[in-house]
């Protein structure tokens, strides 16, 4: 693989402070409150973004130390591919979530619907547009997903992905 360097536009603050017990999708996360801290030099980056509900986090996944092709997900039983799943043990360890956008003051965004472990960093904010997918997203299919998908409201973290 060809090594890529991201720089961390800031940390995310959570009430989690290790992963077992917490949520393992937003789902299960809902009222839950952090914050992002933009690192300054990048305040100029929020102009408009307080006149959206929503955001796209994309993080790197800091405790996650190795990874596996296959995986056995929280939401099931059965080994899959580690691209078939949420899982964070992947090759890269990127995690993205969507999160509720609250409100914006200096350098801090206050954001709930967070199922993410605190100090992680973000490496990039967008803007959630749904609209921006109706039209190219009608069939859905979501695998295995679709007998379990509902669990994931009440499923919590446990340390599976923490070992090597």
């Amino acid at each position: 693989m060809n090594k890529i360097e991201f720089n961390s536009l800031g940390i995310i603050y959570s009430p989690f402070k290790e992963l077992e017990g917490m949520p393992i999708q937003p789902i299960g996360a809902k009222g839950i409150k952090g914050e992002i801290h933009l690192n300054k030099d990048l305040i100029e980056g929020l102009k408009d973004l307080e006149e959206f509900s929503h955001l796209t986090l994309v993080y790197y996944l800091h405790e996650v130390k190795s990874h596996s092709l296959r995986v056995k997900p929280f939401l099931d039983n059965t080994h899959h591919g580690i691209f078939a799943t949420r899982s964070p043990k992947r090759p890269n360890p990127i995690g993205i979530s969507v999160v509720e956008l609250n409100s914006i003051k200096d350098n801090i965004i206050h954001i709930s619907n967070v199922d993410i472990l605190n100090g992680t960093p973000v490496l990039d904010i967008k803007p959630y547009v749904p609209q921006l997918y109706e039209e190219t997203c009608k069939d859905l299919k979501i695998g295995w997903f679709e007998e379990k998908h509902k669990d994931a409201k009440n499923k919590k973290s446990d340390n599976r992905f923490l070992e090597s």
